[in-house]
């Protein structure tokens, strides 16, 4: 079952109080109390987050409420993975943490950093449909994580917002608006990648430490459910990227590995090609690059071929694509 922690609904509930929104009025006749949704350890269902967010619109009558609940949001939402994230040393390190323990909050999106040359990327994935929930997670989230890293670091970060959904009646007035883009490939920030190198104001090595056990417990009480971010970090790391390869450092045979990405709705080929194709996106972001030169990066000996690939991962030819993001 997909689910989200209670507290995040939680805050949009609190939040849904400036326009004079009660929470009973929200959870009316759905299957959650506000007791509940109070609770660390609550988890909602995905369709019944969908019915309080739909009634949370409906209420206040407003569309970009997933803006203000992103520019409210606090660390301590995000449990012992928020306090790992706010006492890490460095930007890099916070995103990290956020990479390797996102399913310790939920199973409903994924995170996954990507960095090349003077280029960052961080993409989030849709573990599941999010269906009239996709609009307000991943702008709930993008500027979220934009408010996170100023309120980390001290400084309102470079960087732009990507949404693979058509544009809101409503985004030529949000804060950030001039900075957000859509209808594109993936969700994803794209920063310098020298952001990853800031320190941090709160960081805290000892606390950091604690915390990340704590994540690392909680991590192994899920059965697998971090498997395909494992994956990830194992092709990442450059080694051998074949099927045998990868099980063997994952410590089980190739056809358990099949099997138990299958549970998860993936395969090894799906996770490969996806983190090539937001490689090429991002090296393509690089004008200094010509487009050969960025299909060699990947590992294309033929230009067609990567063309081909390409095309087939986004609808639309690498030049298609660099014409576009002008």
């Amino acid at each position: 079952m997909f689910d989200l922690p209670g507290a995040y609904l939680n805050d949009l509930i609190e939040l849904a109080g400036r326009w004079n929104v009660r929470p009973a009025e929200i959870l009316q006749g759905l299957p959650i109390t506000a007791a509940q949704l109070a609770d660390p350890g609550t988890r909602v269902p995905l369709r019944v987050c969908e019915a309080i967010v739909a009634r949370a619109h409906q209420l206040t009558h407003e569309p970009a409420l997933a803006v203000h609940v992103g520019t409210q949001m606090r660390l301590s939402s995000h449990g012992f993975l928020g306090f790992a994230a706010m006492t890490a040393s460095t930007a890099r390190e916070a995103v990290d943490l956020a990479v390797r323990f996102s399913s310790t909050r939920t199973n409903v999106i994924s995170l996954a950093l990507y960095v090349e040359g003077d280029s960052a990327s961080l993409v989030i994935e849709e573990n599941t449909p999010l269906d009239g929930m996709r609009e307000f997670v991943v702008l709930a989230l993008l500027v979220g994580i934009w408010q996170l890293g100023r309120a980390l670091t001290g400084k309102m970060l470079d960087g732009i917002g990507e949404c693979a959904f058509p544009a809101p009646a409503f985004a030529q007035r949000l804060p950030l608006g001039d900075r957000l883009r859509f209808d594109r490939p993936n969700h994803r920030l794209v920063f310098p990648a020298s952001v990853l190198d800031l320190p941090l104001v709160s960081a805290d090595p000892v606390a950091t430490k604690l915390a990340r056990e704590q994540c690392e417990r909680e991590l192994a009480a899920l059965v697998d459910a971090g498997l395909p971010g494992r994956v990830r970090a194992a092709l990442a790391a450059g080694k051998d990227p074949s099927l045998p390869a990868i099980a063997r450092e994952l410590r089980m045979s190739p056809r358990t590995l099949k099997r138990k990405l299958a549970e998860h709705g993936t395969t090894f080929t799906a996770i490969r090609d996806d983190m090539r194709r937001q490689r090429a996106l991002l090296l393509l972001d690089n004008r200094a690059l010509s487009i050969s030169e960025v299909a060699a990066k990947l590992g294309y000996s033929e230009l067609p071929n990567f063309t081909r690939a390409f095309r087939k991962w986004t609808g639309v030819t690498p030049l298609a694509y660099r014409d576009r993001q002008r």
